[in-house]
């Protein structure tokens, strides 16, 4: 028997106007939003030219969590995307807990962003320059980008918008270029790689493939959302493991052992072809970091301002700004947390940190997937009903759990730390209204 929920009320007034090819192009947007200019480079330190390989596997991990988050899209297309979707397949707490890992996880990956988009930024300067600029540039890019945010949701859409166009045309290039310059002798690997070599590369592959959930924050938007949402997520997914290879390969190609001591690998990999190639990838480098993070800073905070109206958070983060109607507060305090996470943390402590939580999100959306299946929830129209939707979960919890366990231990109990705070802060919530009302 099929159960239908309740229309989401926090859809009301919204228009379905996205169709496939525009909800591919922002999760592909997303997606290959800044890692891939500096993970090659600690893809390579990890498990050397063994590097694709952890790419593809990861790429076969996430596709089995794309399959189940298309499912459950496709049943419970809401704004808020698998966090409504953990909400509504198993109860507020645990959606709480979604939405809190969503938002943190988000939030470590900005610092790791802002922090490599730094390292890019400094890299022509002389080293007793290179840590006050550093600094300085995270602070005046995050601070840049909330300043134009605060401003109205129709600036930080056209900036993002503008830094969208730009990130894809010197990624395409590079491949191009670059195939022409590789070495088949720097393909021959030194060692074989060890297992925490290989922990690290795959967590590390997984953060590059990250972000698809961002987008479908967006499926209260979504037109056909039961065909738009899979066919999206498989032409977005595809082209991006196809890209994320053939730019691994070249990299090694050209650069050989030297690849893993690189923080900006596709740049000095250019730099062996010619010297305005490697300001070209360095500009497109911090294009496409920029953009990535105008389009994190427009629309994660708005997560705080949700769960504040909601009186999960301080109430002072669901104000809105008297002229602009935005929600500046929360803008301001994301904004102050991924900076001090930038300037304190490095690209791959954070990205592996930002990975984790997102495993966890996996998890629970793929978990989610089965649920709504089973109960026959079916909110917008006919859903994808995926014939191995089984075997996709399977596939999908068990690679988030196996990426889990190949952390470091404390990672692993900073993360159960994490979902405990969560758990504990929601028990705590609800107690207090319970008394209250």
């Amino acid at each position: 028997m099929k159960i239908r929920m309740e229309t989401n009320r926090r859809d009301a007034g919204l228009i379905r106007a996205v169709g496939t090819r525009s909800l591919a192009a922002s999760i592909i947007c997303i997606v290959v939003g800044a890692g891939i200019f500096a993970v090659p480079g600690a893809l390579a330190a990890s498990i050397g030219p063994y590097a694709p390989i952890a790419i593809l596997i990861c790429a076969i991990a996430i596709g089995a969590v794309a399959i189940c988050f298309a499912e459950a899209g496709s049943r419970i297309a809401s704004s808020g995307g698998v966090y409504g979707c953990i909400q509504a397949a198993f109860g507020p707490l645990t959606g709480y807990v979604a939405g809190m890992l969503l938002w943190i996880g988000n939030v470590l990956a900005c610092g790791g962003v802002a922090a490599a988009l730094a390292d890019v930024a400094t890299s022509l300067l002389p080293q007793p320059l290179k840590t006050s600029a550093h600094a300085f540039v995270i602070v005046g890019v995050i601070g840049a980008i909330a300043f134009v945010n605060i401003g109205g949701v129709a600036r930080g859409m056209r900036l993002v918008s503008l830094a969208t166009i730009l990130k894809l045309v010197p990624l395409v290039l590079f491949v191009i270029v670059g195939a022409w310059a590789v070495h088949g002798r720097n393909y021959l690997p030194t060692e074989a790689p060890g297992t925490a070599g290989l922990g690290r590369a795959l967590i590390l592959a997984l953060f590059a493939f990250t972000g698809m959930e961002g987008s479908l924050c967006a499926s209260g938007e979504v037109a056909d959302p039961g065909h738009s949402i899979p066919r999206a997520l498989a032409l977005a997914l595809g082209s991006v493991t196809l890209l994320y290879v053939a730019i691994q390969v070249v990299a090694q190609g050209i650069l050989g052992p030297s690849l893993a001591q690189s923080t900006v690998p596709l740049a000095d990999a250019m730099a062996r072809i010619s010297p305005a190639l490697r300001l070209l990838m360095l500009a497109g480098a911090a294009v496409s970091m920029f953009g990535w993070l105008s389009g994190d800073i427009l629309s994660t905070p708005r997560m705080l301002f949700a769960f504040a109206r909601d009186g999960w958070l301080p109430s002072l983060l669901g104000r809105l700004h008297g002229r602009t109607n935005a929600p500046h507060v929360s803008i301001i305090c994301y904004a102050a947390i991924a900076i001090g996470l930038a300037i304190t943390g490095t690209f791959a402590e954070l990205a592996v940190l930002a990975t984790l939580t997102s495993a966890v999100l996996y998890i629970l959306g793929c978990g989610a997937a089965w649920r709504l299946a089973r109960r026959g929830v079916a909110e917008a129209g006919a859903p994808l009903n995926f014939r191995w939707l089984f075997t996709a979960m399977v596939v999908g919890i068990g690679s988030m759990l196996a990426l889990i366990a190949l952390a470091s231990q404390e990672e692993i109990i900073g993360l159960l730390v994490l979902i405990g705070v969560c758990v504990a802060v929601y028990l705590l919530q609800a107690r207090v209204a319970v008394m209250q009302a």
